[in-house]
């Protein structure tokens, strides 16, 4: 009995992990049809809060495709992930630039594309660690793979985390501006893309120095891409 042990063992961690990929593939082709109410940094955020002084409301709407201002699809694209519509979810070559740039001593800047952050925001926990960057690994294979580039551009600005609380670009227009997603210019689309390292900290409407300047980079990067005709690539 005890010899056969390790046969159990490897069994039981092969039914686990055909069952993982299983679960995680119909999961994700659920997703590419039905409206995405929710993320794992949502809850995240949620469960941190009760842990602190401060109550946390999460303020979120879906809004479909064609209610997402062109200019907000552009800007996050000229901000994030210029390369979105060629990749198939990994840009390869910005990743070995933050590895020569990190090796040179400096900090070891992102390289996440607009399909991993997509893959991690919804199903996966922040912080870094190799379990977690592996998982994220698989599910960027998988909605690039499943879902078409709108798609996914289109969960990830309704999943977004814009401040506090401020999840989605419907909530993040509202919060900022006072208008719909719909209603986003191309100044206002580019502040809020500014603002997508660090939400948390950073206003779109009350912007830093650093946010407006890079507001203005990403205005000019939005134009050198071709306006939002650009976007027929996806």
């Amino acid at each position: 009995m005890t010899q056969d042990w390790p046969r159990r063992a490897l069994r039981y961690f092969l039914i686990a992990v055909v069952g993982f990929v299983v679960v995680s593939v119909l999961l994700v082709l659920m997703l590419r049809v039905v409206p995405v109410f929710g993320s794992m940094v949502m809850v995240e955020r949620k469960v941190q809060s009760w842990f602190s002084a401060e109550s946390l409301n999460i303020r979120h709407d879906w809004v479909p495709w064609e209610r997402l201002s062109d200019q907000a699809k552009l800007a996050v694209i000229a901000a994030e992930d210029q390369k979105f519509p060629q990749h198939h979810g990994f840009d390869f070559g910005q990743m070995r630039k933050a590895l020569m740039a990190w090796r040179s001593g400096n900090n070891l800047r992102g390289a996440s594309t607009i399909s991993q952050q997509t893959a991690k925001n919804l199903f996966l926990w922040t912080g870094r660690n190799w379990l977690r960057k592996v998982l994220e690994a698989w599910f960027t294979v998988l909605i690039e793979l499943l879902w078409p580039k709108e798609r996914i551009l289109e969960v990830y600005l309704n999943i977004a985390e814009w401040d506090n609380g401020v999840f989605g670009l419907e909530a993040a227009a509202r919060h900022y501006f006072g208008v719909s997603a719909a209603e986003l210019n191309a100044n206002q689309a580019s502040r809020l893309a500014a603002i997508l390292p660090n939400p948390r900290e950073w206003s779109a409407s009350r912007p830093s120095s650093y946010v407006l300047q890079r507001s203005q980079w990403i205005q000019r990067q939005m134009r050198q891409l071709g306006g939002t005709q650009y976007l027929e690539r996806l």
